[in-house]
């Protein structure tokens, strides 16, 4: 009996890295990647170089001139998003605004900040014409709202590519651009599933690339 356990023991300690091997040494070919719907989108950093989207995953929205009203959203999504997530290193949150909205996001900042570490929440401040000029750029199914607010968020990954999905069963032609933060439900059946997804296609490559090196 002992011996029996003794094998089976030496069986899993070879075994499990040999399979987690072969399952490296497939790459990334097989792995549910998040489809990519734009490529090279607008970089944030040509509107405030304090920021990039290079090397990071992000998560990018619109609150518009009338923040106030829509700071809901913003409490949805830090809430569902953000906190689940900004342990990671390359994650953030973007938030693009017409200059006039900055004292209502300060309002905002203050009432998201009182429970919530804000470190990885940036906001960006500029024209109009700027904040229309780089949502275009995403290329979606809709436009921005006479007040330069869309009610989607966007996941924008480490090559400046707008992800999202294109079998989406609540679609008409399957493409899902954004995901609506005035629904918890979205948020945290759609959005959280597809922003795990590409943080684990970004880790898979460094594991893989790292098993390469060490051949």
């Amino acid at each position: 009996m002992k011996k029996t356990h003794k094998y089976l023991v030496l069986s899993i300690l070879f075994i499990v890295p040999l399979l987690f091997y072969i399952f490296l040494s497939m790459g990334l070919n097989n792995f549910a990647k998040l489809p990519v719907l734009t490529k090279n989108v607008i970089d944030v950093k040509s509107i405030d170089n304090k920021y990039t989207l290079e090397n990071k995953i992000t998560i990018v929205v619109f609150p518009g001139k009338e923040a106030d009203a829509i700071k809901g959203e913003l409490f949805n999504l830090n809430q569902k998003i953000y906190k689940p997530f900004y342990g990671f290193n390359d994650f953030q949150i973007i938030a693009v605004c017409p200059s006039d909205s900055k004292e209502q996001i300060d309002k905002i900042k203050k009432s998201i900040g009182a429970y919530t570490d804000m470190v990885k929440w940036n906001f960006i401040f500029t024209e109009d014409a700027v904040v229309k000029a780089f949502y275009d750029s995403f290329r979606t199914n809709q436009s921005l709202d006479v007040n330069l607010h869309t009610s989607k968020a966007f996941i924008i990954d480490k090559e400046v590519n707008f992800r999202g999905r294109t079998d989406d069963k609540d679609m008409a032609d399957g493409k899902l651009y954004g995901y609506n933060m005035t629904s918890v439900g979205e948020l945290n059946d759609k959005m959280k599933d597809d922003v795990k997804v590409v943080l684990a296609e970004y880790r898979l490559a460094l594991k893989k690339n790292s098993a390469d090196r060490k051949k």
